[in-house]
């Protein structure tokens, strides 16, 4: 008999030999049950022991999934990450019961089957995968072969006529057919290559794209081989279109394409792949082109290529990556991950501001940029300011437009308490039955960090931080903050929960191995006055403090304000997440100037602190460069301004004293924010006059806002005897 129509194709495309193996193995389970439909688990078991008996008899196999050197090392759990690639494929004749998790065949085409058919669909089943395995084995492709024979051949050919050259014709023709004929590229994926338009090109490519989402290198997302131009070595990468994004200009183009890039990696799993921008392919402009767009990479030198069976195998694992990512812009909903959205910063920061206005609340000029820039620096912020200018109310706003509310748990208000001593306060403690007691910070870490809410920002605001010395109680955070650093895609801390505090091994594999994830942002509030505690320079140093002294009773709410239209939009973590973590990371760029330059000031500004014992280390050089530097990027602010608020921000905070060395040390500060010479000497003996007119003192300063603060400091030593950032 035949195979009825619904049957009689769906081997026809293969994607590697999983189609055969998972309808063997449903077939199977369903002899055992004796069911139409197979619970997914034992599908699962059966799915990967047919890997593994096959892999016993020595027979052929597809090459074990993350790594594994052989499918006996690969567990059930690993095996849901390939699964579902042919569930999807056969999805005509197949349904799954996502809430009781089963799968089998539909039931309108079963219930016209008799047994007949199964056997037959048995057989079929069982010889398409011999089929496979022996096409496998006999194709006269080799990948190894070809990128060698263009790494050797190129520049040679280069001295050539371009028209109807051979090595072009291999690169156009051969590599694509041999390329098409690997079991896991799909009818979807087109494969083109190019060695130039008329004349030779610099950077040989060779490009696998999903038609669902780009035809054209130019712009979309694809896989593709890119040749060194002196051919010392070739990079397969997860890479962009850089056309049309450049047609916005450089900067913007540029800056599309980085969040472009930390949007999928964000959403990949991406192992085993490089995922930086060490990508040397020429020392033209085209080469940071393709720095700054690709997402993530294997690089292969000329003399030191992997076996052929290494580069199949890293191919197909980049395939399934892009896979992934395309059926996540296709279905969006179905994902865990949001879209990738293409907003730049700047006009996800003007929604954010038309949010906050339409809750009526108004905040300074550039106060929302800079909030941003300044959790973008470091996860850590403290607000300070008098009672009642909006400072808890931002933070809340601020994560509501972004799509963190305290509805869906990505944010969460923490009222500090005045006895609080230690950190067992905010992170948990053991009871007296040696049970751990989670603390309400601990809470929320454990949500972020599970994988499915790893792309979701998560905002905490520490209410009222200074009612308890910070240093007691937050000392475990502050001091895990500086273990952070990148593994993969993720930045890493060290645990966060000492294993003495927890005795049962339930709560030990809970929460011994707890860490701050990158996605977790710490905004602390806080009111100077006589009922609470000062910060000490432990604090100081590893926050932005953002103060809210200056206020404009004279605003009142517009119109628009509750009824405007204006709604919150879905932010991914990579919006907020920093990009560098060590000045290394970015130091050999295109903000090398910058950084030097940033580096010039502070070490004037160093040498004048360094008298009163209140000069700054690397932590602050690196988060003021940095805080530069993705000003820069998004073009928020003008670089005066960003290092204004940085000086008012992370430098003057630090001073505080009644010493005539205090005074001197103000004074030489103002120099350099007014941008002129001061008369010192007068000015140490009586500085009113400089407070007299404020405004017009500070109206042509280069760093008003920080000139504004220092006359202040001055004014509280005059006047009091001694001064701080802190005096309101």
């Amino acid at each position: 008999m035949s195979l009825p129509n619904a049957l009689s194709g769906i081997f026809t495309h293969k994607q590697k030999s999983y189609k055969m193996i998972l309808i063997l193995a449903l077939l199977n389970e369903m002899n055992a049950t004796g069911k139409r439909e197979a619970s997914l688990n034992n599908l699962k078991q059966r799915f990967l022991s047919i890997f593994q008996d096959r892999e016993a008899q020595g027979k052929p196999v597809d090459a074990p999934i993350n790594n594994a050197r052989r499918w006996a090392d690969v567990t059930i759990s690993q095996i849901s990450q390939i699964i579902t690639t042919p569930i999807s494929a056969l999805s005509d004749i197949l349904e799954q019961n996502h809430q009781i998790q089963t799968i089998g065949f539909k039931q309108h085409l079963y219930e016209t089957w008799d047994e007949d058919v199964l056997i037959e669909l048995h057989d079929y089943a069982s010889k398409e995968l011999e089929l496979y395995h022996q096409q496998r084995q006999y194709t006269s492709f080799s990948l190894r072969e070809a990128l060698n024979h263009v790494l050797s051949k190129y520049l040679p050919a280069k001295r050539e006529p371009f028209s109807n050259n051979a090595l072009g014709i291999f690169v156009r023709r051969q590599i694509p057919s041999g390329l098409s004929g690997l079991p896991f590229i799909h009818d979807n994926l087109k494969i083109t290559a190019s060695v130039g338009q008329g004349v030779w090109a610099n950077i040989p490519w060779i490009a696998i794209m999903d038609r669902h989402i780009t035809e054209s290198t130019q712009h979309g997302e694809y896989i593709v081989y890119l040749f060194a131009e002196d051919m010392s070595s070739v990079y397969l990468t997860l890479a962009q279109g850089v056309t049309e994004p450049n047609k916005r200009g450089k900067v913007e183009g540029y800056k599309y394409l980085r969040q472009k890039v930390q949007e999928m990696r964000a959403i990949l799993p991406l192992e085993g792949l490089r995922k930086d921008e060490e990508i040397h392919l020429t020392s033209g402009g085209l080469g940071r082109d393709y720095q700054v767009s690709t997402v993530a990479y294997y690089r292969y030198d000329r003399d030191q290529l992997p076996d052929e069976q290494q580069l199949i195998t890293d191919l197909e694992n980049l395939v399934n990556n892009y896979n992934q990512y395309v059926e996540t812009v296709l279905n969006p909903n179905e994902q865990e991950q949001p879209p990738v959205p293409e907003h730049t910063v700047s006009e996800r920061l003007q929604a954010v501001k038309a949010y906050i206005h339409q809750k009526g609340f108004a905040y300074p000029d550039h106060l929302i940029e800079n909030f941003y820039l300044s959790l973008k620096s470091r996860p850590f912020v403290i607000l300070a300011g008098v009672s009642g200018t909006g400072k808890t109310k931002l933070v809340k706003l601020f994560a509501e437009a972004l799509g963190a509310t305290s509805e869906n748990g990505q944010f969460t208000l923490i009222p500090v308490r005045p006895d609080w001593s230690d950190p067992s306060d905010l992170l948990g403690y053991k009871d007296l039955n040696h049970i751990f007691r989670l603390g309400p910070l601990t809470e929320v870490l454990i949500e972020a960090a599970k994988p499915a809410n790893q792309h979701k920002p998560y905002f905490i605001c520490i209410d009222e931080m200074n009612l308890a010395r910070v240093e007691h109680y937050f000392s475990d955070m502050l001091s895990v903050l500086e273990t952070q650093e990148r593994r993969g895609d993720r930045i890493v801390t060290d645990p966060l929960i000492r294993t003495s505090a927890l005795v049962s091994e339930e709560d030990k594999q809970r929460y011994g191995n707890l860490i701050l994830p990158d996605n977790v942002y710490l905004i602390g509030t806080v009111n100077m006055d006589e009922t609470t505690h000062p910060f000490s320079k432990k604090v100081l140093d590893r926050a932005n403090t953002i103060e809210f002294n200056y206020i404009n009773l004279d605003q009142f709410p517009s119109s628009q304000t509750i009824s405007g239209g204006s709604q919150p939009i879905a932010a991914s973590n990579a919006f907020l997440r920093s990009d560098y973590l060590q000045l290394v990371d970015v130091y050999h760029s295109e903000y090398k100037q910058l950084i030097e330059q940033t580096t010039d000031k502070l070490v004037q500004i160093n040498d004048i602190l360094e008298s009163i014992h209140s000069h700054v280390g690397f932590r602050i050089r690196d988060a003021i460069c940095f805080y530069l530097i993705y000003n820069q990027q998004a073009q928020l602010l003008t670089q005066e301004a960003a290092f204004d608020l940085q000086l008012l921000q992370k430098i003057l905070p630090r001073i505080q004293g009644s010493s005539a060395s205090v005074r001197r040390v103000l004074l030489q500060l103002l120099e350099i924010t007014l941008g002129k010479k001061l008369n010192k000497s007068e000015l140490e003996e009586d500085a009113a006059e400089l407070w007299k007119d404020t405004v017009k003192t500070v109206e042509s300063a280069s760093y008003p806002q920080s000139a504004r603060k220092i006359i202040f400091m001055l004014r509280r030593l005059d006047e009091d005897g001694f001064t701080s950032y802190w005096l309101s």
